[in-house]
Parts: structure tokens; C-alpha cells; sequence
């Protein structure tokens, strides 16, 4: 499972830890990621996602997953996140 976030596409950052004396030494900065299930208003049902915290607060302030994915890029989604994109318009588009 890679560290990354289905919606954002935040990945790893590369940084240094630098001690007291200012030796410096190569770490990982790592997204806040977390498992979580959105409920989708045009689909009628829940989606497991992997996203991070900041992605979270993002779909919040949006509206929900459905306004989320309406206005993201789909270079930025997962190709689950992209199914569930196109699985939404279409559920739109009928109804």
C-alpha cells in the first residue's frame, strides 16, 4: 500500500534532520493519511478511501465526495477514485 492520497495525490517529501551541532541527515516527511469511508449522495452509498487529513477538511469544505470529485483533476485522483468520478456523472446524468 503506497503512502499516497487517493484524492490529492500528496505523496512523501524528502527533507533533513539537522541536530544541534547542524549535523545534517536524510529523512522522510510522510502525508497524513487515513482510512476513511465517504458517503456519496448521487451513488446512495459509502467508498473507502485512503486520504489524507488535509484532503478530509477539503471534501468538508466543498460539500461532500460528489462536489469534491466534480471540481478535481483526474491527474490528481487514484484510478479507484477515478472509477467512483465517472460512476458518480454517470448516476447524475440518469437522475
Amino acid at each position: 500500500m503506497s503512502r499516497v492520497c487517493e484524492l490529492t495525490g500528496k505523496g512523501p517529501m524528502v527533507g533533513n534532520n539537522v541536530s544541534h551541532a547542524n549535523n545534517k541527515t536524510k529523512r522522510r516527511y510522510l502525508p497524513n493519511l487515513n482510512d476513511v469511508t465517504l458517503q456519496s449522495e448521487a451513488l446512495g452509498r459509502g467508498i473507502k478511501l485512503r486520504i489524507s487529513a488535509s484532503a478530509l477538511r477539503s471534501v468538508d469544505h466543498r460539500g461532500g465526495l460528489d462536489k469534491f470529485l466534480a471540481k478535481a483533476k483526474d491527474a490528481e485522483l487514484s484510478e479507484r477514485a477515478l472509477k467512483v468520478k465517472k460512476e458518480i456523472v454517470k448516476a447524475q446524468a440518469e437522475a
